[in-house]
């Protein structure tokens, strides 16, 4: 049986983002469900860093472009955000692009915006 990484802490964001989902539900702009997310990452005190700019190392270089994910938590798990009628394949390479330039293990890919309610995909590299 393989064991669920970062299982506290990937518990204490999903109670976050349910919270925020239950009392807005779908349909606000990606914008307004960081800032309510970041609100409750606070009130439940989960360290966090919104917007964070990520540097590629390339070889013995670091690269120009940077990537920016909406939330990083602990240090270690990448929140990525979005507010779409249905995720796509590109949104997930997106995180696992995050996660690779990061050197982390986790990422979770959060759509507010289906109607049948929030969708968290859990990407672990």
């Amino acid at each position: 049986m393989t064991e669920i990484i970062y299982k506290k802490e990937s518990y204490e964001i999903t109670r976050s983002i349910y919270d925020v989902y239950n009392t807005l539900g779908n349909g606000f702009l990606e914008s307004v469900y960081h800032e309510a997310l970041e609100y409750e990452l606070s009130k439940r005190g989960i360290p966090f860093v919104s917007k964070p700019e990520i540097k590629i190392h390339y070889h013995d270089i670091v690269l120009q472009h940077t990537f920016i994910p909406d939330i990083v938590c602990y240090d270690k798990i990448i929140l990525e955000l979005k507010s779409v009628s249905q995720l796509m394949d590109a949104h997930i390479a997106q995180v696992m692009n995050y996660l690779k330039a990061c050197k982390m293990k986790l990422g979770m890919l959060v759509n507010f915006g289906e109607t049948n309610g929030v969708v968290i995909k859990r990407i672990v590299l």
